[in-house]
């Protein structure tokens, strides 16, 4: 009788042993679990950026000379003169960024919600998205453009330069590609996944809108002053364009839209005509 109560009590203590895990994922501490969560996926990507991006721009404040003196690169070369190798540099640049996106799949399915379809980023409504895509590219593309200029005329900006890749087959295929990119992961984690999180760690509308616009503006701060406030009210614009319509999708459409016109824009025309600032 005692060694069978020992061994029932030995087995008690072994099946519960994974209490402690079950613990943690309990709704009382979920709040914990998806602040973790939230930090851990920005620091893997945007919000890394955006501490880079204000290292960058101290650097520009403290350097000699005015900010529109200064010029900030968004795609150069990895290996002047090696076309090849710069190809494979580009490539392993873009894939590797995209990877904070997959995470943020892999977390949304683990919630119990079909991926990144929960975000409104699929297939499913293709015409929808890109025609509210361009339509939102349209608009914020020649705003954005004069507010730049104006700008950098003011002192307040660097001079960007959106490419500086050599003139090499792959030149454009590779800036629709890091267009793309950048269009894919911006709106994935810093619009729709960090309005959703935030929405669950029960942060009211408004301050969830100023901090997805101000976490977009602080990553472009290595533009200057200029990109930061000009990219916040661009994130004001497509959290609301996000909550009316309820996907992301045609949010990514429009960015990448806006890039690929800007990086291809330059790339012919920079040297040629006089109103476009080059360094």
């Amino acid at each position: 009788m005692g060694g069978r109560s020992g061994t029932a009590e030995r087995e008690s203590d072994v099946r519960a042993e994974p209490e402690p895990v079950v613990k943690a994922l309990h709704p009382e501490n979920g709040r914990g679990v998806l602040r973790t969560e939230t930090l851990l996926v920005l620091a893997l990507s945007l919000g890394a950026s955006a501490v880079a991006s204000l290292i960058s721009f101290i650097g520009s404040l403290t350097k000699p000379g005015g900010l529109k003196d200064q010029a900030a690169t968004l795609n150069g070369s990895h290996a002047p003169g090696r076309p090849w190798l710069d190809l494979a540099w580009q490539l392993f640049g873009i894939g590797t960024a995209l990877v904070p996106v997959l995470l943020v799949a892999h977390l949304l399915t683990r919630e119990g919600v079909p991926g990144l379809r929960a975000l409104g980023f699929d297939r499913t409504r293709p015409g929808w998205d890109l025609a509210r895509g361009a339509l939102v590219a349209a608009g914020i593309g020649s705003a954005g453009l004069a507010f730049y200029l104006v700008a950098r005329s003011s002192g307040a900006n660097l001079t960007v330069v959106p490419e500086a890749l050599p003139d090499v087959w792959w030149k454009f295929p590779v800036l629709i590609l890091s267009a793309v990119q950048n269009a894919v992961v911006e709106e994935i984690i810093v619009l729709a996944y960090l309005l959703r999180r935030l929405g669950q760690l029960g942060w009211s509308p408004l301050a969830a809108l100023l901090a997805s616009s101000g976490l977009r503006g602080s990553y472009h701060l290595y533009q200057g002053i200029g990109g930061f406030i000009g990219n916040m009210v661009m994130g004001v614009v497509f959290v609301l364009a996000y909550r009316r319509w309820g996907r992301v999708g045609p949010l990514v459409v429009a960015h990448a839209l806006l890039d690929i016109v800007a990086f291809g824009g330059y790339a012919l025309l920079a040297g040629k005509v006089g109103w476009l600032p080059t360094p």
